[in-house]
Protein backbone atom coordinates (compact mmCIF):
# COMPACT_ATOMS: atom_id res chain seq x y z
CA UNK A 1 0.00 0.00 0.00
CA UNK A 2 1.47 3.64 -0.78
CA UNK A 3 2.36 5.50 2.16
CA UNK A 4 1.84 9.14 1.43
CA UNK A 5 4.37 9.75 4.34
CA UNK A 6 7.01 8.91 2.31
CA UNK A 7 6.91 12.03 -0.56
CA UNK A 8 6.56 15.56 -0.12
CA UNK A 9 5.65 18.25 -2.94
CA UNK A 10 5.11 21.58 -2.37
CA UNK A 11 2.72 22.88 -4.69
CA UNK A 12 -0.56 25.43 -4.29
CA UNK A 13 -2.77 22.87 -5.97
CA UNK A 14 -3.05 19.75 -7.63
CA UNK A 15 -2.25 20.42 -10.98
CA UNK A 16 0.85 22.31 -10.11
CA UNK A 17 1.86 18.63 -7.70
CA UNK A 18 1.45 16.74 -10.63
CA UNK A 19 3.39 18.91 -13.05
CA UNK A 20 6.46 19.29 -10.04
CA UNK A 21 6.36 15.24 -10.03
CA UNK A 22 3.65 14.78 -7.67
CA UNK A 23 1.93 11.42 -7.52
CA UNK A 24 -1.68 10.32 -7.11
CA UNK A 25 -1.73 6.61 -6.24
CA UNK A 26 -4.83 4.29 -6.06
CA UNK A 27 -4.85 1.67 -3.06
CA UNK A 28 -4.42 -1.50 -3.15
CA UNK A 29 -6.77 -2.67 -0.86
CA UNK A 30 -10.08 -1.56 0.46
CA UNK A 31 -10.65 0.67 3.07
CA UNK A 32 -12.88 -1.81 4.83
CA UNK A 33 -13.45 -5.52 4.55
CA UNK A 34 -16.18 -6.88 6.16
CA UNK A 35 -15.97 -10.94 7.04
CA UNK A 36 -18.28 -13.39 8.34
CA UNK A 37 -17.01 -15.90 10.36
CA UNK A 38 -19.06 -19.50 12.06
CA UNK A 39 -17.65 -21.13 15.24
CA UNK A 40 -18.83 -24.26 17.20
CA UNK A 41 -17.39 -26.74 19.60
CA UNK A 42 -15.24 -28.40 16.53
CA UNK A 43 -13.22 -25.84 15.30
CA UNK A 44 -14.46 -22.50 12.82
CA UNK A 45 -15.70 -22.15 9.81
CA UNK A 46 -14.27 -20.59 6.67
CA UNK A 47 -14.34 -17.37 6.46
CA UNK A 48 -16.20 -15.61 3.68
CA UNK A 49 -14.53 -12.22 3.15
CA UNK A 50 -16.80 -9.34 1.53
CA UNK A 51 -14.73 -7.20 0.00
CA UNK A 52 -16.94 -4.90 -2.19
CA UNK A 53 -20.68 -3.38 -1.09
CA UNK A 54 -22.48 -4.01 1.82
CA UNK A 55 -23.59 -7.03 3.14
CA UNK A 56 -27.95 -7.43 2.54
CA UNK A 57 -29.92 -10.56 3.68
CA UNK A 58 -29.57 -11.62 -0.09
CA UNK A 59 -25.90 -11.67 -0.44
CA UNK A 60 -26.23 -13.60 3.11
CA UNK A 61 -28.48 -15.89 2.35
CA UNK A 62 -26.30 -16.71 -1.30
CA UNK A 63 -22.95 -16.17 0.21
CA UNK A 64 -22.78 -16.52 4.29
CA UNK A 65 -25.90 -19.58 4.94
CA UNK A 66 -24.27 -21.95 2.29
CA UNK A 67 -21.14 -22.26 3.73
CA UNK A 68 -22.74 -22.76 7.06
CA UNK A 69 -24.75 -24.98 6.40
CA UNK A 70 -21.90 -27.23 4.26
CA UNK A 71 -19.52 -26.55 7.53
CA UNK A 72 -22.44 -28.01 10.14
CA UNK A 73 -23.28 -31.03 8.16
CA UNK A 74 -20.00 -32.19 7.74
CA UNK A 75 -19.14 -32.10 10.74
CA UNK A 76 -22.30 -32.92 12.97
CA UNK A 77 -24.05 -34.80 10.31
CA UNK A 78 -27.68 -33.85 11.21
CA UNK A 79 -27.71 -33.19 14.77
CA UNK A 80 -26.75 -29.39 15.10
CA UNK A 81 -29.00 -25.85 15.87
CA UNK A 82 -27.56 -22.53 13.88
CA UNK A 83 -27.96 -19.40 16.09
CA UNK A 84 -27.28 -16.21 14.41
CA UNK A 85 -26.93 -12.57 15.82
CA UNK A 86 -29.87 -9.77 15.55
CA UNK A 87 -28.14 -7.63 12.15
CA UNK A 88 -30.88 -6.86 9.99
CA UNK A 89 -29.58 -9.36 7.24
CA UNK A 90 -29.97 -12.16 10.05
CA UNK A 91 -33.05 -10.94 10.82
CA UNK A 92 -35.02 -10.38 7.50
CA UNK A 93 -37.92 -12.53 6.78
CA UNK A 94 -36.50 -13.92 3.60
CA UNK A 95 -33.35 -15.17 5.81
CA UNK A 96 -35.29 -16.82 8.55
CA UNK A 97 -37.37 -18.44 5.94
CA UNK A 98 -34.42 -19.68 4.75
CA UNK A 99 -32.58 -20.97 8.12
CA UNK A 100 -36.11 -23.11 8.96
CA UNK A 101 -35.99 -24.33 5.44
CA UNK A 102 -32.53 -25.41 5.03
CA UNK A 103 -31.18 -26.09 8.90
CA UNK A 104 -32.27 -29.17 11.19
CA UNK A 105 -32.65 -26.62 13.84
CA UNK A 106 -33.04 -22.70 14.38
CA UNK A 107 -32.89 -20.41 16.91
CA UNK A 108 -34.86 -18.10 14.89
CA UNK A 109 -35.31 -14.34 16.00
CA UNK A 110 -38.58 -14.38 17.99
CA UNK A 111 -36.35 -16.69 20.56
CA UNK A 112 -33.89 -14.37 20.66
CA UNK A 113 -34.55 -10.88 22.62
CA UNK A 114 -33.23 -7.58 21.22
CA UNK A 115 -29.62 -6.01 23.11
CA UNK A 116 -29.33 -8.91 24.84
CA UNK A 117 -25.42 -9.23 24.44
CA UNK A 118 -25.22 -11.77 27.51
CA UNK A 119 -26.85 -14.35 25.51
CA UNK A 120 -23.97 -14.72 23.19
CA UNK A 121 -20.86 -14.99 25.02
CA UNK A 122 -19.01 -15.36 21.71
CA UNK A 123 -19.24 -12.26 20.80
CA UNK A 124 -17.05 -11.26 23.77
CA UNK A 125 -14.65 -14.43 23.10
CA UNK A 126 -14.21 -15.21 19.06
CA UNK A 127 -13.94 -11.53 18.11
CA UNK A 128 -11.29 -10.19 20.90
CA UNK A 129 -9.32 -13.70 20.19
CA UNK A 130 -9.68 -12.74 16.22
CA UNK A 131 -8.55 -9.39 16.82
CA UNK A 132 -5.92 -10.23 18.84
CA UNK A 133 -4.45 -13.49 16.59
CA UNK A 134 -4.72 -10.85 13.34
CA UNK A 135 -2.00 -8.24 15.76
CA UNK A 136 0.17 -11.03 16.33
CA UNK A 137 -0.33 -11.30 19.61
CA UNK A 138 -1.32 -14.90 21.12
CA UNK A 139 -3.73 -15.98 23.17
CA UNK A 140 -1.46 -17.19 25.94
CA UNK A 141 0.75 -13.65 25.81
CA UNK A 142 0.18 -11.13 27.98
CA UNK A 143 -2.48 -8.71 26.15
CA UNK A 144 -1.15 -4.70 27.36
Amino acid sequence: MYDTQNDRVWAINREEADKNGGVKQKQNFPERVMVWLGVCSKGVTPLVIFDEGTVNHQRYIDEVLPVAWEYANKMFGDQWMFQQGGAKPHTHRLTQQWCKQHFPSFIDKSRWPPNSPDLNPLDYFIWDEFVHQSNGIKSNQKRL
